[in-house]
Order: C-alpha cells, then structure tokens, then sequence
C-alpha cells in the first residue's frame, strides 16, 4: 500500500510555482520548459490574479512557437485559457515534445500572477469512452459471424449424433 502511495505520488511533478509581475499589455513565460522525452504526461497550468484583473490569460505553445512568438512572426497556440481573474487548462502531451506556458496581461495596469504549472505522468494516453459508429458495426457484424459458425457447427455434430442413435 505505501509503495502504491510512493508511486503515485511520484508521478506528479510541480514545475512552477512563482509569482511574476507582467507589465501592461505585456507578457512573459516561466523559465521551465516542459520538456517530454519518453513518457507521455497530463500538463497542467493553473493562475489567479492579485489583486483581481480580468485581462490575464495563460496560454500553452509549443517551445518553436515561443521562438516565433519572439521573432515577431506568426505562431501556433495548443490551448488557452479565457482572460479572467483565474483559470486553468490540461493538455494531454504526446512522448516527445517540448511546452512552454505563456503569461499575457492585456490590462493597462501590471498584473500580479500566480502560476502553477504540474505535469502527471499517471494519466497518459487519451481517453477514450465510445467506439466509432464503424467500428461498433465492424464489432457487432464479426460477432454475429462468430456466433453463427458455432451455433452451425455445433448444430451439425448434434444432428449427426441424433442421426446415428435413430
């Protein structure tokens, strides 16, 4: 039970947990980059503001993104948050890749924010609940196939024993 309790415990990592200033119509991103080689991990990011500004939003990009977002050109964003007092956001991360979380304040006053960035390496691979409409009807078809060529064999040698005692 406690090498259970170990394990779990274990398979949660706290990257962040900071306080930063953002200037006006500014933004800035921790210095830890989520950095994924082999296992696929839960990232998650959490902040709130104080005191309370509504124009802060974190945003989750991929570390070339990051480098374009500095270059000036054009970038992709993974997931963002709505700007509000706080939020938060979960990415479910493939094995390889590098992440960066990005803190933008678009108030005309400095923001005071708390960030919490973990990741989780318990919850990998996505999760999926349902088959696809196809794949339940390639389910049920070969099922019912199964089905009939035993019912129609077992049929046959019961019918040939019947057969033989008559």
């Amino acid at each position: 039970m406690l090498s259970l309790i170990l394990l779990l415990a274990a398979s949660r990592v706290e990257l962040v947990d900071e306080v930063y200033q953002i200037p006006p119509n500014s933004w800035r991103f921790p210095d830890a980059v989520i950095s994924l080689k082999q296992r696929p991990a839960l990232i998650s990011a959490q902040y709130e503001t104080s005191p309370p500004s509504s124009n802060v939003r974190i945003a989750l990009l991929r570390r070339e993104d990051l480098q374009k977002l500095l270059d000036g050109a054009p970038h992709g964003i993974i997931q963002t948050t709505p700007e509000g007092v706080r939020g938060a956001l979960s990415y479910q991360a493939g094995t390889q890749g590098e992440y960066v979380v990005v803190i933008e304040n678009e108030a005309r006053t400095p923001a005071t924010v708390h960030i919490r960035v973990d990741l989780d390496f318990a919850r990998h691979g996505p999760t999926i609940t349902q088959l696809s409409p196809q794949r339940q009807l390639t389910v049920v078809v070969i099922s019912f196939a199964v089905f009939f060529a035993i019912v129609s064999f077992s049929a046959r040698r019961l019918l040939r024993v019947v057969r033989r005692q008559n």
